[in-house]
């Protein structure tokens, strides 16, 4: 899969420190209270708690429509709470400072986070440059999701699994605190379905925290410490069958 976590390490070893601080202090990397959220006046989450401390990997299971991609956006401080009370990386959503922590955050959703008039390459570079990292580590990553050979090829040309692949280096090259992945395996090729267990593995190892969402228990049920499923908005603790 090319290079390792330890090989990208220099990359951003800013965020990595964060990330161990939040660990070593014991705090919660998300922490929501009797939170509700409305989508064009419409309640999708009703009094959810959820608690994650750093280093954890929580698997969010349910049914479409069930509120699973807006506590992805919730937790990445895309959307704010309609009541409860709401923390992400030691930082209340809707108050001052949220801002701070988007860099520390990175969610793969269903929809590429590529400019389609731009390559592979450029795409990267552009978020290497706003996080202060050098084109090397773009063209790094991309080479560590197997994609140096498409790097000039422009994202609007690129297969869903391409595509799928340059946000997994966005990943890999942002080291994020919080990683949010919306249903990250569909449109995956079959040689690409490690490479999410890795990114999960090297998020944790740096005192990260991580969040999947899937309607497919046996996707998450050996890559996560627990899994919780959302039913009439609130999260539930999921029971083995």
């Amino acid at each position: 899969m090319g290079r390792t976590g330890d090989d990208m390490a220099h990359t951003g070893p800013s965020t990595a420190r964060a990330a161990l601080a939040d660990a070593a202090a014991g705090a919660w990397a998300v922490r929501l209270d009797g939170v509700a959220v409305t989508v064009h006046r419409a309640p999708v989450l009703r009094d959810l708690d959820l608690r994650l401390p750093a280093g954890a990997v929580l698997g969010v299971l349910g049914a479409n429509g069930s509120g699973k991609t807006t506590l992805l956006r919730l937790l990445a401080t895309l959307a704010v709470p309609s009541a409860g009370r709401a923390e992400v990386l030691g930082h209340e959503l809707g108050g001052p400072g949220v801002t701070d922590i988007r860099t520390r955050i990175a969610m793969v959703g269903h929809f590429p986070a590529l400019y389609p008039q731009l390559t592979l390459a450029e795409n990267l570079r552009f978020v290497a440059r706003l996080t202060g990292r050098s084109d090397e580590a773009a063209d790094r990553a991309l080479a560590a999701v197997g994609l140096a050979g498409a790097a000039a090829r422009r994202a609007e040309s690129c297969s869903q699994g391409m595509a799928r692949r340059a946000d997994l280096a966005r990943v890999l090259l942002t080291e994020p605190s919080l990683l949010l992945l919306d249903e990250v395996h569909a449109g995956l090729d079959h040689g690409a379905a490690d490479l999410v267990d890795h990114l999960v593995g090297q998020v944790r190892t740096r005192g990260g925290t991580c969040v999947l969402v899937s309607h497919e228990p046996e996707r998450l049920a050996g890559l996560c410490d627990r899994l919780v499923r959302i039913v009439d908005g609130q999260a539930l603790p999921e029971v083995a069958q």
